[in-house]
């Protein structure tokens, strides 16, 4: 029976808040204690629990990834189009769409098969060696063999191989920065905490993959592979299927418009041919020659082309592109949820003020070398209280400061680092300052202490220094130094000011001393420090980065909300978020204990308000993401931890960061910072806008032109005319001819107020409702002079092959006249300088310039069909050609004309409101 019930508290052990209950309490759970388990007992647990590793999930075959890089509608058409081409033996042209389909198969392939290593990066956490104690013995064993139960010992510079409960701690600071984002490691104990306390506040617990920082400790296992936080958030990361980008599905509607419009199109030249008395064949020959006008077969290739081309300034601008349909998306995004700690910030702790002599000082520029008092600079010898804060900052502290190239470099705790670099900051030394005050004994930190303390001497003369938190420090004081003179203390006053600290988002220590009459020779011979003198506070925070808050201001000009997720207390969080400009004043945060109480329903109502979530853990950070596309937005998010993996997977667009990032987060994302700054987002999104602002006038250029083709083949068959291009021609027009100069559009430099602009509604197509209005009035355009001039020409020498000559070449001129008009969507081709876009202006030439040689060449001649045409069927051409520059003018003054009066009546509107 005893066995049966140790057995049901295991099986049960999974659901149990193992950092509420006391220590004897988990020993009772577990069946273990401080002497482990028996080598017996841990194997027998072994068997029934399995291995300490997370299960690696089956990726597919090669050859299943590579067979769904062909499920793409536009593929089916590229599919289509080679498959036509090569029944007409035209085999050069069909290679050249088997090329396009093998380069667009080869890059999905290659980055479908990356995004599988998330889960494998976070494997790589798992240590593949543990100290535990078993039979009252230290043993060193593979950490694959660890169970629940499990009595694990800790040292400095251990991860972490499994989730413990601390049985005992000694000084032991973990860095959990990669579950809970929180830059600072906290200090550890073995107290129960609250029941409802957020991973990042459960101080009697270590997980897996987390480092101890430094100090000693044991901890019993309350979990292992699968089962641990580390096991959890792999769970989340296989359950979020890679989401397509608004391009893609852009893409999927745009190339299903396309087929229905090729398929509608063929069939009516087929049957209205026949219906007029054309012979099957010929109408045959008719409906193949308008499915090649129609499929524009060089469009996946220069949506290729165009997005590698933003992935390069992209790159140039320190964000690197992992997954070539996400360029485009940052472009569509219209919330960023950004970490805090290293994106927003500098990752780096720096006192920005300090409080000393009942006088506050701060640091220009929030940490540089500036002092000062009451906004003037302030000489730090004037106030001894100051420098003796500092000082007694440098001698309680085990961080190293070491001079280098790049300035004075930390080495240790990122707070002890801060209190080093203020005390350079006012002229102190610290290597100087600890060898002139000899340590005579030292009481390290300990969490249920509160504080830590230092014995210096000097000149024969001992001093005590004690650094802690503001509360348990003044508790010891019956003095302060004020104007060089102690003087009773005010306790209220020193709370008052470690409040007003805190509520700056600072994390506050203070500071205090007391030279000691009689020497003290032994570190044991010190008790609790009492009748010290009350020296100063200094508070300290990771200040924002330079640039961020224009940046943010940026996004919001061009439309996008960024919100701050982070693992971080609420104070700080919100601190920051005020510096930044993310909200007012007054705003609130939303706490990962408040999510975990709210429905879906209510959590999406509370994100469309809330820009600050703190205290955010894995699962919550991924409900945010979900909240937020729940209701049509397209989101991005950065990261750095494993625990942000899941959110950047769920999102439209993952941002991890390059340097501080783990290979989780990078694994998960979609793009890469290589400076881990939110500046480069900004910067980032700017790309995105000119990338899609070039695939939609790439596409805009390939379908209008496709129209004319289509509507002049059309009409040619219900006038009963004779097939004004062969199918040969229309492929070298949309393959050789129009082929250069597409790729020339995806060169474009965009327009200057891109940024200026709401972002794209994701369900508008690639092209909008007035650039479909704009392709059908070129495309008729194109057709109506393309089809006058073939009627001229068969009219006038009564010969075919001339005929479609001059239709084909007019189709050529009309395109490069055309291709003018699709850099801008608004400018008129007149205000945009050629050279500004050199490519284009050399694409349109060559095209020009093979066309021609192809008239007058034999090899061509023949391959084409074509005849040479003389100087007065040029200048027709020409002259007609220019019509479409004509109507693509007016269409734009229209365009702009009503943009500028609905401008003018929304600012009417506004100020008739603010009047009101």
């Amino acid at each position: 029976m005893a066995h049966e019930s140790t057995q049901s508290r295991l099986d049960s052990h999974e659901n149990v808040p193992w950092h509420a209950l006391e220590s004897e309490q988990v020993q009772t759970r577990l069946e273990t204690g401080p002497d482990g388990l028996s080598g017996k007992e841990a194997a027998a647990r072994l068997a029934r629990f399995g291995a300490n590793q997370i299960e690696d999930e089956a990726s597919a075959g090669a050859l299943v990834v590579l067979l769904r890089q062909f499920r793409s509608p536009l593929i089916y058409i590229l599919l289509a189009a080679a498959g036509i081409t090569a029944l007409l033996e035209e085999y050069i042209d069909a290679g050249v769409i088997a090329f396009v389909l093998v380069l667009n198969a080869a890059i999905g392939f290659t980055q479908e098969r990356k995004a599988e290593g998330a889960v494998r990066a976070l494997m790589q956490l798992v240590v593949p060696k543990a100290r535990v104690v078993r039979d009252g013995r230290e043993f060193t064993v593979d950490s694959r063999q660890l169970v629940v139960g499990d009595a694990v010992l800790l040292e400095s510079g251990a991860r972490i191989p499994a989730d413990l409960r601390l049985a005992w701690t000694n000084g032991l600071h973990i860095n959990e920065s990669l579950l809970t984002g929180e830059s600072l490691p906290p200090a550890k104990h073995h107290e129960p905490v609250d029941s409802g306390a957020s991973l990042a506040d459960r101080h009697n617990m270590a997980y897996t993959g987390t480092v101890v920082t430094s100090g000693r400790g044991l901890g019993l296992v309350t979990a292992t592979g699968s089962r641990t936080e580390l096991g959890t958030i792999a769970g989340l990361i296989r359950s979020e299927a890679v989401t397509q980008t608004p391009l893609q599905e852009r893409m999927g509607q745009f190339a299903r418009v396309i087929g229905v419009a090729v398929g509608v199109a063929s069939v009516v030249a087929f049957v209205s041919g026949l219906a007029l008395g054309g012979s099957p064949q010929e109408m045959f020959l008719t409906a193949v020659a308008l499915a090649v006008a129609a499929i524009p077969e060089g469009l996946p290739a220069v949506f290729t082309i165009t997005l590698a081309l933003g992935v390069r300034r992209m790159a140039r601008r320190h964000a690197i592109i992992r997954r070539l349909p996400a360029v485009e998306t940052l472009g569509s995004t219209t919330v960023i949820g950004s970490d805090k700690t290293g994106t927003l910030t500098e990752n780096r702790m720096t006192v920005q003020q300090i409080w000393a002599g009942g006088r506050m000082f701060e640091f220009a520029d929030g940490g540089g070398d500036d002092l000062l008092c009451d906004g003037e600079p302030a000489t730090p010898a004037d106030h001894p209280a100051l420098r003796l804060t500092v000082l007694t900052g440098v001698l309680t502290n085990e961080a190293q400061a070491q001079a280098s190239d790049r300035g004075v470099q930390i080495t240790g705790d990122p707070t002890e680092g801060s209190l080093l670099m203020s005390a350079v900051a006012i002229g102190i030394r610290p290597d100087q300052a600890r060898e002139d005050n000899p340590a005579v004994a030292d009481i390290p930190f300990e969490p249920e202490h509160g504080y830590s303390a230092t014995l210096r001497s000097r000149d024969e003369v001992q001093t005590l220094y004690v650094k802690g938190a503001p509360e348990r420090v003044t508790a010891m004081c019956t003095h302060m130094l004020v104007e060089g003179k102690p003087e009773p203390i005010d306790v209220n006053a020193v709370h008052q000011a470690a409040h007003q600290l805190a509520e700056d988002g600072l994390r506050v220590l203070a500071f205090a001393y007391r030279e000691t009459p009689t020497p003290i020779a032994a570190p044991n011979e010190l008790s609790e420090p009492r009748a010290l003198v009350f020296l100063g506070l200094q508070g300290m925070m990771d200040p924002p980065r330079a640039g961020v808050r224009e940046a943010v201001s940026t996004c919001r000009k061009a439309g996008i909300r960024v919100v701050m997720i982070t693992g971080d207390h609420r104070t700080t969080a919100l601190a920051i978020a005020r510096s930044l400009g993310l909200c007012d004043a007054d705003a609130t945060a939303l706490t990962g204990a408040e999510m975990a109480a709210m429905s879906a329903e209510q959590l999406i109502e509370r994100a469309a308000s809330t820009s600050v979530y703190a205290r955010a853990s894995p699962e919550q950070k991924l409900r945010i993401v979900k909240a937020l596309q729940q209701v049509g937005n397209v989101v991005a998010v950065t990261g750095d931890g494993v625990n942000d993996a899941p959110a950047l997977k769920a999102a439209d667009i993952g941002v991890a960061m390059g340097r501080s990032g783990t290979d989780v987060a990078r694994e998960a994302s979609d793009m890469v910072l290589t400076d881990d700054n939110f500046v480069s987002i900004a910067a980032a999104v700017e790309e995105g806008r000119v990338t899609f602002d070039n695939v939609r006038k790439v596409t805009f250029f390939l379908v209008s032109t496709g129209a004319a083709a289509i509507a002049a083949i059309l009409v040619g068959v219900w006038a009963r005319w004779p097939l004004i291009m062969l199918p040969a021609q229309l492929l070298w027009l949309n393959l050789v001819t129009s082929g250069l100069q597409d790729v020339a559009l995806a060169f474009e430099p965009g327009d200057k107020d891109v940024l200026k602009k709401p972002p794209r509604p994701r369900t508008e197509g690639i092209l909008s409702r007035m650039l479909w209005g704009r392709t059908a009035l070129a495309g008729l355009v194109m057709a109506a002079g393309t089809l006058m001039l073939f009627r001229w020409e068969l009219d006038r020498t009564g010969s075919l092959p001339q005929a479609q000559t001059v239709a084909l070449t007019t189709m050529v001129v009309f395109m490069a006249f055309h291709a003018g008009n699709c850099r801008s969507e608004s400018a008129s081709v007149l205000r945009i300088s050629p050279i500004s876009n050199p490519f284009l202006l050399i694409a349109t030439t060559a095209a020009l310039g093979l066309h021609a040689a192809a008239l007058y060449l034999a090899p061509t001649q023949f391959v084409l069909r074509v005849e040479p045409i003389d100087a007065a069927a040029w200048i027709r051409i020409v002259s007609v050609a220019t019509t479409i520059l004509v109507a693509i003018e007016l269409h734009k003054f229209l365009l702009r004309r009503r943009t500028s009066h609905l401008a003018g009546t929304s600012q009417a509107q506004g100020g008739l409101r603010r009047s009101q």
